[in-house]
């Protein structure tokens, strides 16, 4: 599989109903630029603004997600994102006239055919990937959603759907590589239960449904009332309830089609990462909300570590000591190795470095869900920091060994988080003496000061 990023050849275009709305819509895929992503554009408001699928613009996840940038709204744009992801498109300009998608069948299936249609074009640019490396998990006490994403080679999905109704029972299904996603997973239709019809249709809230965009679960009896409004609704002589629990007039693609869609859902979703991921997802009870939070969890890692990523081109010009040149003066070893450069050392100062990957083995227990750094861990980072300024002034440091004497006035500001750089600034407060050394300690994460103290240490020769 290439590692080019990719769009499509040419525009092509849909159209259809919009379901929340019941107005025509016409959408347009048209060719992007690399690292464009998928941005949607509102033909239909003055000046055409944009909004890029990105968690941080969610709004909304009734009924669908929702985007705003702005005060510009898109509705439920999970089934094209799908689509996109599905087909391994990367960079696609997304045209509409309306506040949301054609719902054509329910499903990401007409989508995928006007892609295919389009064919797909490499480009020279490289794709961007976040590879997990840790088990990063998002719940939702409320209602038991759970989403879990663990280390993989490829993108995959497992989705485990439980409403606790005997019409639908339980579902599962998974997606083990993403050229699955057209034959098994795109065609596979959005559902709902005949009490969120009737709340539907009671608020006006369903103008574009009917029963070949979506699998109605008959969970109640229904009521001549009901049956006259869904007739109404869906245009229809007669609505009757099939053998299998559904609205007649759509026969199921697969006996576990709403854990096929929920799946199409997740993958719409967490494509508002705005990367493409490797990992297994695995989701529990899966929803627009646990989604998108989940997404936006995610998205929040990559940003921190891309700026990490750049602050940490800065400091290696900056260091003056790798991790190689620390245990020449140090005794420590990995895993009680806790700073990677030392920056700057004068006679009685020194700043140095901690990258505090998510991958630290004292994150998976402390603690599970909420990972921070424990405060004993950062002062012993800095207190190794403050070990290779007083040894730095012995010409054999490796035949000495320096041993806490004392902790005062250790105060600890903020959390440090996964993906966190800690600075560590030290500073003698009086000269070494008798093999005693004094020292003021503060750790910074951008610029705020997250843990301070200060330390007296023994020096003592093997």
């Amino acid at each position: 599989m290439s590692n080019k990023q990719t769009t499509i050849k040419s525009l092509v275009s849909l159209e259809g109903v919009g379901i929340h709305t019941g107005k025509d819509v016409k959408l347009s895929f048209k060719p992007a630029d690399s690292d464009t992503g998928y941005v949607f554009k509102r033909l239909d408001l003055d000046g055409s603004p944009s909004i890029e699928a990105l968690s941080k613009y969610v709004i909304n996840t009734q009924r669908g997600t929702t985007l705003e940038k702005n005060g510009v709204k898109l509705k439920t744009i999970e089934h094209v994102l799908a689509a996109l992801v599905g087909l391994e498109i990367d960079n696609v300009l997304i045209e509409i006239n309306a506040e949301e998608p054609p719902i054509m069948d329910g499903s990401s299936k007409y989508f995928v055919d006007a892609l295919e249609n389009a064919g797909v074009l490499e480009l020279d640019a490289l794709r961007k990937e976040y590879i997990i490396k840790d088990i990063i998990t998002y719940k939702d006490s409320k209602n038991g959603s759970e989403i879990t994403i663990i280390p993989s080679d490829s993108y995959q999905i497992t989705a485990m759907v439980d409403y606790e109704t005997k019409v639908l029972g339980t579902q599962n299904a998974t997606l083990s590589k993403l050229s699955d996603f057209k034959d098994d997973f795109s065609n596979a239709r959005t559902f709902s239960f005949l009490h969120e019809i009737e709340m539907l249709l009671e608020n006006d809230l369903i103008k574009g449904g009917d029963l070949n965009n979506a699998i109605v679960y008959v969970d109640k009896k229904i009521s001549i009332e009901t049956m006259e409004k869904l007739k109404k609704a869906f245009n229809k002589d007669k609505v009757s309830v099939k053998s299998n629990g559904i609205l007649d007039n759509l026969n199921l693609h697969y006996s576990n089609e709403a854990a096929r869609h929920k799946l199409l859902d997740i993958m719409g979703d967490l494509a508002l990462i705005g990367r493409r991921i490797r990992g297994k997802v695995i989701a529990k009870k899966p929803g627009h909300f646990v989604n998108t939070e989940f997404a936006n969890k995610i998205a929040n890692l990559i940003e921190k570590e891309d700026k990490l990523e750049s602050k940490m081109f800065e400091y290696n010009d900056k260091a003056i000591m790798d991790a190689e040149k620390i245990m020449k003066i140090l005794p420590h070893r990995h895993p009680f190795l806790f700073i990677d450069k030392i920056l700057e050392i004068t006679d009685s100062s020194i700043v140095g470095l901690k990258y505090v990957s998510p991958d630290e083995s004292y994150f998976k227990g402390h603690f599970p869900g909420r990972p921070v750094m424990p405060g004993v861990l950062q002062i012993e980072a800095m207190a190794q920091v403050g070990g290779v300024l007083v040894l730095s002034t012995f010409p054999d440091p490796e035949n000495y060994l320096t041993f806490f004497g004392r902790i005062e006035n250790a105060k600890f500001k903020r959390p440090v988080e996964p993906g966190d750089t800690l600075i560590f600034e030290l500073e003698l407060l009086s000269p070494i003496r008798r093999g005693i050394s004094h020292m003021r300690a503060r750790a910074y994460v951008d610029g705020e000061l997250t843990t301070e103290a200060e330390m007296k240490a023994k020096i003592i020769k093997k």
